[in-house]
């Protein structure tokens, strides 16, 4: 077996580790209705052993961008805004080992306190889904600690001097973030201003050649990162497309 086959069976195998689904299959988003998918989500995920609630084809994205900006020598590290158990930064930094980028840094951002409180007056249909029995019970915030995620990174391997963790909320740790250049950067802060929070801080830090993947773009009702994503483009003069991951995330290169 060849190298190349070699990292995808590894890289295969360990996205269904960190996706629990080994065993079993993922939550499909795009199928039934939205009462049973939730059921399903939070089963699987929330109350599971999952590290990661990325579809695998959002991890194979990972995968795609680290190779395409070590292939074409994008200088800069790899950052994840928003992490949860860390299951994309511990994908992200195997990707990086295993072809070829060991000296880069993966920076994990993240609270550690769960998503924080949407503006009422400014975002209303985000504040109100925060409030909802479903954030707070069924979800719990999707908080996980700092302990918690750092456990992960060590059980699967990946905890090293190599990952730098930056705890708190975007506004407040990305500007001043000891960052000087990035090949990948991954937004999953799902709302308007923790998305333009992190656009705002850290596409400038962003290598041409580099890409922007946006987690939630496609998500409707409760999270506008929609509406950052493409007000921050319309003000920067982003014309680079749109590239889809599946139904809800999206990438583009700069």
């Amino acid at each position: 077996m060849d190298r190349e086959s070699i990292a995808t069976l590894y890289l295969d195998l360990l996205a269904k580790v960190l996706t629990a689904t080994l065993y079993e299959d993922e939550p499909d988003r795009d199928e039934g209705d939205g009462a049973s998918f939730v059921t399903a989500f939070t089963l699987h995920y929330l109350r599971g052993n999952a590290v990661s609630m990325q579809p695998k084809v959002r991890l194979e994205n990972i995968r795609d961008c680290v190779r395409r900006v070590l292939a074409d020598a994008v200088p800069g590290d790899c950052i994840e805004t928003g992490v949860w158990r860390g299951g994309g930064c511990i994908y992200m930094r195997a990707a990086l080992n295993i072809y070829g980028g060991a000296e880069r840094t993966v920076w994990v951002a993240d609270s550690f306190e769960g998503m924080p409180k949407p503006d009422s007056e400014r975002h209303p249909e985000e504040a109100a889904f925060f409030e909802s029995p479903m954030m707070q019970q069924m979800y719990r915030r999707f908080e996980a600690s700092l302990e918690e995620v750092k456990e992960n990174f060590a059980a699967h391997g990946m905890l090293s001097d190599k990952v730098r963790f930056l705890k708190g909320w975007f506004k407040d740790i990305l500007p001043s973030a000891p960052i000087d250049r990035l090949a990948v950067l991954r937004l999953d802060g799902d709302y308007y201003d923790s998305t333009m929070d992190v656009l705002t801080a850290l596409y400038d830090k962003l290598s041409p050649g580099g890409f922007v993947i946006v987690d939630d773009y496609g998500e409707e009702g409760w999270a506008n990162c929609r509406g950052a994503t493409d007000d921050f483009r319309r003000t920067k003069g982003i014309a680079s497309p749109l590239q889809r991951v599946d139904s809800k995330c999206v990438f583009w290169r700069k």
